[in-house]
């Protein structure tokens, strides 16, 4: 089940006797488990009804035990599991040892007054494991992938409701571009917008611009969108900006390389044919950037991008070599790029 649908059923309030979280979207993860926790209990119910189990350190046995425990002055209870690497190949580096049949019959006959959270922190499951095989017929399972981008506008304007505010759909775009589709980040800046406007307000493009700090990250993807599209001034600017943070020159460099090689890998894959989805499963990135990334290299040639990653690495031996100045070697690389034709 997917985010949308697993967070739908909770604004209706529907509960599963048991839940099995797993994916790499850690932020979606962490405000479902925080909104079924919400919808079962009181805060003042969670003090005595809500447990934890790292799977680190207890055995599964004891979290199962305390689940078929009745609630403590009737309702509901919880009981969170954290950490179930024995549900993923991952090899077992723990020394504790776990009972997994007692697991195993909890799944085939879960108590009813319990809701029993198995957050598993990985990308993919064991399908051939019986506990997993159990776990997706038995419980609502949530993957959490990165959302598409028609999916990050939803949640954007969901959350935006949630403080109140509406979001406009250039500020929609802007907010993107400056966080890197980072849901944890735009919680906090939607936030943010959401006191600057007041409630019942719009967040607007310029709102944006004016409250929300670019990441380093950010800060590098757009030097390299100047540097792409030969508008130095941009790319001069935004460098200036990064020695006023105290970014080194070296660093910089690095970072610009990372960057044209991600272009580089995002143009090959493209020209063989694969889908922005595949290639964002392929090198581990969010869909939308590389969405931004193959927009970026639409008119470049492979040569202009190996030839600009060599240069760097060039400009990067001459400064280690002492043969030219960091901060003017960098500069001089951004105001010798010429216009891509």
């Amino acid at each position: 089940m997917s985010y949308i649908n697993v967070l739908k059923e909770l604004k209706q309030e529907k509960l599963s006797p048991l839940y099995l979280l797993y994916g790499s979207e850690t932020y979606l993860i962490e405000d479902i488990i925080q909104r079924i926790m919400a919808l079962a209990l009181t805060e003042d119910e969670q003090e005595f009804n809500l447990s934890k189990f790292d799977m680190n350190e207890h055995p599964v046995e004891l979290a199962v035990e305390e689940a078929y425990t009745f609630p403590f002055m009737g309702g509901r209870r919880v009981v969170f599991l954290k950490d179930v690497y024995f549900l993923s190949s991952q090899k077992d580096s723990s020394k504790v040892e776990h009972d997994l049949s007692k697991l195993m019959a909890y799944i085939d006959n879960p108590a009813q007054e319990t809701i029993f959270i198995v957050h598993a922190p990985y990308e993919k499951l064991d399908e051939r494991k019986k506990l997993v095989k159990g776990m997706k017929k038995q419980a609502t399972v949530l993957e959490a992938k990165p959302l598409e981008e028609k999916e990050i506008k939803r949640w954007i304007n969901e959350k935006a409701a949630e403080f109140g505010v509406r979001v406009a759909p250039l500020a929609q775009e802007r907010l993107l571009s400056l966080t890197g589709a980072d849901l944890m980040i735009m919680a906090s800046e939607l936030n943010k917008l959401a006191v600057h406007v007041g409630e019942d307000n719009e967040i607007t493009e310029q709102h944006v611009d004016d409250l929300v700090a670019r990441s380093l990250e950010q800060d590098i993807f757009a030097l390299v969108d100047g540097v792409v599209k030969a508008n130095v001034h941009q790319a001069l600017k935004i460098y200036k900006d990064l020695l006023k943070q105290k970014e080194a020159p070296i660093k910089i460099i690095a970072l610009m390389v990372r960057q044209f090689r991600i272009l580089f890998q995002v143009k090959q894959l493209t020209q063989l044919g694969y889908g922005e989805k595949m290639i964002a499963s392929q090198l581990k990135l969010h869909p939308y950037v590389v969405k931004l990334a193959a927009r970026q290299v639409r008119n470049f040639r492979d040569e202009e991008l190996l030839s600009l990653i060599d240069q760097l690495a060039d400009l990067d031996y001459r400064i280690k070599t002492g043969k030219i100045g960091d901060e003017l070697g960098v500069e001089l690389f951004l105001l010798h790029r010429k216009k891509v034709n």
